[in-house]
């Protein structure tokens, strides 16, 4: 019975299984290579494609089970093919080798040359593989659902829980590296302020607030002209009012509702005790994304920040957690510049009341970060001890040397070079 078959059908039998495989072994590289994210914006787009491929990967357990399926019968079929010209054409001799010139021809046009090409162009293909595997599925339903029930009873049996599913979403250290690797398509300040808002929950307001002994205020013991004078020149439009130091603040003074009291003569300590506005106090650990939500469901723009004692530590504003985000657009880099003196041997002198966070970021250094927020802090910090000129120690491998100190506090001091790790 066999010989009543030609020979020209059979090789052309083969040659489709092959072939048809490797339509199966493509559909399957494609549709498992889609870009999840992309094929989630084809099809809230409405792209028909998109719909039917990611309709097949929610359920993956019946989409591999399909291709499986298809593949194995093409595969079976190719076999028994290739058996039968062997048989026709050199006798029971030559089965073994057309079984390995079958499992070369079948590796190239079935599984590498196919695959590769979805791999490559996973759209083009798996696309149009939608269709056709969504048809075939609708009519090998039963079977695919049998082989598939004893698939998953094999795994239950071994402890493996089918309904189990490693979660599409993105973790904060997943979409840094999405930045990264799609940085191309961003200009680096774009890219900075995304990888900004990716740390705003790391940040807490003690690193981004104006510190005590530089928030601007005025006190009520001052003489009054003083008093005047200070608001005429303040380039601040709100400010702390306190009676001798921020640890008695009597309330927020805005100075658009002053300007024009001055300007009219109209303006005096009395009337300054009913313009003031109660002060907002928050905590110096809370977090940045809480505290712009909370500036701005309460429509403040300035707070005092305050330590786990209740004492003023210093004043933060919605434009210092915005600098966070937007970097260079607001005056905080600016401020870190002007304590910053660049030298011609490549060194820096820098005041001790700078910033770390910011020296990082607007001089590109990469100075450890850890409970001192200032440069003052980290020095003494790592020397455990109250430096004296002419001290010198490394910060994070940059070689740092006390150049003024002031009391307990160091003024200046000058930073060198990053140097190169040895090894």
């Amino acid at each position: 019975m066999d010989d009543d078959l030609p020979l020209a059908l059979l090789i052309a039998a083969l040659i489709g299984l092959v072939l048809l495989s490797g339509l199966f072994a493509a559909a399957e590289t494609a549709l498992l290579s889609l870009n999840r994210y992309r094929l989630r914006h084809l099809v809230r787009a409405g792209h028909p494609g998109a719909r039917r491929a990611d309709a097949l990967l929610r359920q993956p357990d019946r989409f591999i089970g399909l291709v499986q399926l298809g593949n194995n019968f093409c595969d079976i079929l190719a076999s028994s093919a290739a058996t039968l010209i062997a048989l026709q054409v050199w006798g029971d001799g030559a089965i073994a080798l057309m079984a390995g010139l079958l499992t070369i021809f079948a590796l190239i046009f079935g599984e590498v040359a196919p695959k590769t090409l979805a791999a490559l162009h996973p759209e083009r293909v798996g696309f149009p593989a939608a269709y056709a595997l969504s048809a075939l599925m609708s009519v090998l339903l039963p079977i695919v659902v049998s082989v598939n029930f004893v698939a998953n009873g094999v795994l239950r049996l071994l402890g493996v829980r089918t309904g189990d599913a490693t979660p599409d979403a993105l973790g904060r250290e997943e979409l840094r590296s999405l930045l990264f690797e799609a940085g191309h398509h961003f200009s680096p300040r774009h890219r900075g302020m995304l990888l900004r808002i990716l740390d705003l929950e790391s940040v807490v307001v003690e690193d981004v607030m104006v510190h005590r002994n530089e928030v601007r205020y005025l006190d009520l013991d001052d003489s009054w002209p003083d008093l005047l004078e200070q608001l005429r020149n303040s380039p601040h439009t709100r400010l702390p009012v306190c009676r001798g130091s921020l640890d008695q603040v009597l309330g927020m003074l805005h100075l658009r509702r002053v300007m024009h009291l001055l300007a009219d003569n109209a303006f005096d300590a009395q009337r300054l005790q009913t313009l003031l506005q109660e002060p907002y106090y928050v905590p110096e650990g809370t977090a940045l994304t809480q505290q712009l939500l909370q500036f701005q469901t309460g429509h403040e723009r300035l707070a005092l920040v305050v330590n786990e004692y209740g004492d003023t530590v210093g004043l933060v504003t919605v434009e210092d957690i915005l600098g966070e985000i937007i970097g260079e657009f607001t005056d905080t880099p600016t401020a870190v510049k002007t304590d910053v003196h660049p030298q011609p041997d490549g060194s820096c002198l820098v005041a001790g009341s700078a910033s770390v966070r910011e020296l990082n970021r607007t001089m590109g250094w990469d100075l450890p970060l850890s409970d001192a927020k200032t440069l003052n802090g980290a020095i003494l910090e790592h020397l455990e001890d109250i430096p004296t000129p002419a001290t010198s120690l490394l910060l994070g491998n940059y070689p740092v040397e006390i150049v003024q100190t002031q009391g307990n506090v160091v003024r200046v001091a000058r930073i060198g070079v990053k140097l190169k790790r040895s090894g």
